[in-house]
């Protein structure tokens, strides 16, 4: 028996006799039923609606499953790009047309024992003498790849930060030519204090931080050098440490272009970065012995 109301895309109608003046049809298996409902202007809205809803639905759904390249994160570590649902440990593929880039995917779904490794790490200067606010760039890579064998990570990521301010932190080239060449740009961008000990110091040229005479001239900074054990209400003490500040202001700054860390990506225990990439620590006011702190964190 079919009740005396039925729902249609979640509105109800009214079942009536045959003799109705107006009638929908609704199969169900062999049987035809004759549905009558009042012809009224908020119901024809609800069957437009209704019909409207059905077809774009089932249509976007149909469209969605069978064309769309949809991202999931398949894992903590990984990010996978899925085409039309197929999945493989590693893929290529072109998307839209063929001046797309071409993708490659790498799946990662079975970890073992998690890995949450930290290194303090001194890197020697390459190259000689008393620091003279010169600009040298050290490679991390063989270090961070001899570190990341020892700690069997497969998959994850390395971080790497400078523990200066006077340091920085980039992926680019090691080539002694191009070293030259960015040291030269650097200290055109931020030239030496003319009271710096650099050779390529600049006359008329001062900055603020290399007051040395005014500083500390706040009480957060007088606080730092007591907490680095310098008792700085000591005459002798404060002379004594002003003495031993570098004029290095530009050092500072440069250090802010460049940046203070990077993340580098680890899969299948290899770090992803390109055939002429390395990680490079570059020292803005040396030569000084410098040291880094080095992360690993994945799993094995």
């Amino acid at each position: 028996m079919l009740s005396n109301r039925l729902f249609v895309s979640g509105c109800p109608y009214n079942i009536h006799n045959a003799s109705a003046a107006h009638s929908i049809y609704s199969t169900q298996g062999a049987e035809i039923y004759k549905i009558q409902m009042t012809i009224t202007p908020t119901n024809c809205l609800r069957v437009i609606v209704s019909i409207l809803l059905y077809f774009n639905i089932f249509s976007f759904l149909h469209g969605f499953y069978s064309e769309a390249a949809t991202f999931t994160h398949q894992t903590a570590f990984t990010t996978t790009f899925s085409l039309k649902h197929k999945l493989t440990k590693t893929t290529s593929s072109k998307i839209m047309s063929s001046s797309s880039p071409e993708i490659i995917t790498t799946e990662t779904t079975d970890f073992n024992q998690p890995v949450c490794l930290y290194h303090q790490v001194t890197i020697p200067t390459s190259q000689d003498g008393p620091p003279a606010q010169k600009i040298s760039v050290e490679d991390l890579t063989p270090t961070l790849k001899s570190l990341l064998i020892k700690s069997q990570m497969k998959n994850g990521v390395v971080n790497i930060v400078s523990r200066h301010t006077t340091t920085a932190i980039t992926i680019n080239e090691k080539e002694s030519r191009l070293a030259q060449d960015m040291e030269q740009y650097f200290l055109s961008l931020a030239p030496p204090d003319e009271r710096s000990s650099s050779v390529a110091k600049q006359d008329g040229v001062r900055y603020y931080h290399n007051d040395i005479d005014q500083r500390p001239d706040s009480t957060e900074e007088a606080q730092r050098c007591i907490e680095n054990g310098w008792d700085i209400h000591d005459e002798n003490e404060l002379q004594k440490w002003r003495d031993q500040e570098p004029i290095n202001a530009h050092s500072h700054l440069l250090s802010m272009l460049l940046g203070s860390s990077e993340s580098v990506p680890v899969v299948d225990g290899n770090m992803v970065i390109g055939q002429w990439q390395s990680v490079l620590l570059v020292d803005l006011d040396g030569p000084r012995d410098r040291t880094v702190g080095i992360q690993f964190m994945g799993y094995k």
